[in-house]
């Protein structure tokens, strides 16, 4: 989508996976799931990130988005992923349990550009992601 500033035109699309620590199952519920796509939803619109497409598994998430070329894609993983652990850890505090040491997110992250593939195929490629986790039976680790 292209995006047209005051002095800027861009159209950055972005694919982009995190896991929690110890790809623990903490989304496991579509209750849980469904408000950290809402603490993701709110934090993406307070820094001016344009979240195409989300879903959020059971032990990681998935986003397709387009955020300003003056942006660092570093500095959006921190914001997403440092924001989001501190608010989700202030609803569900006893979360922190099930993880040594209270990090909700693994520090790693996968980011690619959109260039090789179409829009269109990274978006099918997210909707089918919890299908294709439950039909993976995954174990019963939370």
């Amino acid at each position: 989508m292209l995006v047209k500033g005051r002095t800027k035109v861009y159209d950055f699309n972005f694919h982009l996976v995190w896991v929690t620590k110890y790809r623990k199952r903490i989304f496991s519920t579509d209750e849980a799931r469904n408000d950290m796509k809402k603490i993701l939803i709110g934090i993406a619109e307070k820094y001016g990130v344009v979240i195409n497409n989300i879903e959020v598994l059971p032990d990681h998430v998935h986003m397709m988005i387009s955020f300003p070329p003056d942006m660092t894609p570093s500095s959006i993983v921190k914001s997403l992923k440092g924001t989001s652990a501190r608010m989700w850890f202030k609803k569900y505090p006893d979360t922190k349990k099930q993880l040594w040491g209270g990090h909700l997110w693994s520090s790693s992250y996968f980011m690619s550009t959109l260039g090789n593939v179409s829009k269109e195929i990274i978006n099918q490629y997210i909707n089918s992601q919890m299908n294709k986790y439950n039909a993976g039976k995954p174990t019963g680790k939370s």
